[in-house]
């Protein structure tokens, strides 16, 4: 089997040809990327579901909008805590704050068993997600090849994008290449 590299903490951004619901015009920020498979959340999918309907402690921490995000098709009744770490990824000793696993720079996974008040002082931001995207072993290598997604680096502020719906296009618009014309694509083709 070939070395996969590791995507772990980049956002893989649907190409307007990805015919999947699911992942019209989402932006994954992959969580774990290895030889058994991916797993990533969908940032650009709020719920109307308050994040106290279903989490209350952790409300008063969710960032805006204050909802539970659709992370992705598995999986939907569990949930996931993403947060952003603010300051230096370096200054802290061995991984972060405690009930908090670093997952690529200052983004991170949350342990939502913990008490919320265990990491109330040290998050900037936090985001709730009801399911995340899977893949098996190379199935998201073969939907890459297929041109399926554009693979770009991600940005703390995207965890936490007070403006989600637009995610798509900003994420796209702030790129370097060809891709920033992208994110001028209509909504629907067939009315251009």
């Amino acid at each position: 089997m070939t070395e996969v590299s590791s995507l772990t903490g980049r956002l893989l951004v649907a190409t307007p040809a990805l015919a999947d619901p699911n992942f019209d015009r989402a932006v994954v920020l992959l969580l774990d990327h290895d030889e058994e498979g991916s797993l990533g959340v969908v940032l650009n999918r709020p719920t109307p579901v308050d994040v106290g309907d279903i989490l209350e402690p952790w409300a008063a921490l969710a960032g805006e909008p204050g909802v539970v995000f659709q992370g992705g098709p598995v999986s939907m009744d569990s949930a996931l805590g993403v947060a952003v770490v603010p300051g230096e990824a370096e200054t802290f000793v061995g991984e972060g704050p405690l009930g908090w696993r670093r997952v690529h720079g200052a983004i991170g996974l949350v342990d939502l068993e913990a008490p919320p008040e265990l990491l109330a002082a040290a998050l900037g931001s936090l985001r709730i997600f009801a399911g995340y995207a899977g893949w098996g072993p190379g199935q998201l290598e073969e939907e890459l090849v297929e041109g399926a997604w554009y693979v770009v680096e991600s940005e703390p502020g995207d965890v936490s994008s007070p403006d989600p719906e637009q995610l798509w296009r900003a994420v796209l618009r702030r790129q370097r290449n060809e891709l920033a014309m992208v994110a001028t694509y209509p909504d629907d083709p067939s009315l251009n």
